[in-house]
């Protein structure tokens, strides 16, 4: 399994995958040393990720290759579906995914997408609107969605 470090404006990333695609994307909260040469295997992912983050990309064209159980692989697939700038809540993702009182199993699958970003789990939104819970933290949850809303908002100073 191949790895890098990158900066982003959230924190240092780290990416890993080989030949069978993207296994995981996190981002750490500690100061890792930044790759000073990106593994070939992984620089679509570098590149893509950086396009995200300059408000140059909105979908991801990557080969993934998570590893979970087949109902977690289910919910993350679900997540793949949210749109860019949109959010659903995590009951409206329990119904997508034919069963309302799997609500806490799905919430469960969503803390566990091992590929951040990518898979969209920042969009997942408590049903009173509240963000509840991300395990990147909730400061890294509002800053993805604000960078992915279409309206702006702007400082009055």
């Amino acid at each position: 399994m191949e790895q890098a470090f990158i900066q982003s404006p959230l924190g240092v990333t780290k990416i890993e995958g080989n030949a069978d695609g993207i296994a995981s994307i996190s981002v750490l909260n500690s100061n890792e040393k930044l790759t000073d040469l990106v593994p070939a295997i992984l620089e679509d992912a570098v590149y893509q990720l950086n396009e995200y983050f300059e408000g140059k990309r909105q979908q991801f064209d990557l080969k993934l290759n998570p590893v979970g159980t087949d109902f977690q692989q289910r919910v993350w697939k679900a997540l793949a579906d949210i749109p860019y700038g949109k959010t659903v809540s995590y009951l409206e993702l329990s119904k997508t995914l034919g069963d309302v009182k799997a609500i806490r199993a799905v919430a469960a699958a969503n803390g566990k997408n091992p590929l951040w970003i990518v898979v969209p789990c920042h969009r997942v939104i408590g049903s009173d609107g509240s963000l509840t819970g991300y395990a990147g933290g909730l400061h890294r949850k509002k800053w993805l969605l604000e960078h992915e809303s279409p309206v702006k908002q702007q400082s009055l100073f």
